[in-house]
């Protein structure tokens, strides 16, 4: 059985979240999902919504088994306990794939780190969460 992890925000899902989801699933057989604490976002505006809201949500969604919310201090730690086969990160993820591939084999984790697809928006169809904030702001504030 292959093991897939995939992690993010997941603030305010939208079908981008969906997509990226879907596609990590379709990588293994088992997908746990690792929403990232709130005070630990750093590399944009926090989410709006808690850690539970946020995780439960995800968790809520049918190509997830496993949802639960990072670690406080290490974000790796959940690999290590999950010990996954797979990570998969968003097409579009900050992160940096040979620095997250050489943490894993200092920690003797072994397991691919792939990419997700990348999703085409349709016509007026918003994929960030930054994007869905400002259209809320712009139509209602």
């Amino acid at each position: 059985m292959t093991h897939v992890i995939a992690q993010g925000t997941f603030d305010i899902l939208h079908p981008g979240h969906a997509h990226y989801l879907r596609d990590a699933a379709a990588m293994g057989d088992r997908l746990s999902v690792i929403v990232a604490r709130g005070e630990n976002v750093t590399h944009k505006d926090p989410p709006i919504l808690s850690n539970r809201q946020r995780r439960d949500m995800v968790a809520a969604l049918e190509m997830v088994d496993h949802a639960l919310v990072g670690h406080r201090e290490d974000i790796f730690v959940p690999i290590e306990e999950l010990d996954p086969d797979v990570i998969a990160l968003g097409y579009d993820q900050h992160h940096d794939e040979e620095a997250i591939e050489g943490e894993l084999a200092s920690r003797g984790v072994d397991c691919d780190v792939r990419r997700a697809s990348p999703r085409d928006a349709h016509e007026d169809e918003l994929l960030s969460t930054g994007d869905i904030i400002d259209r809320i702001c712009d139509d209602r504030c």
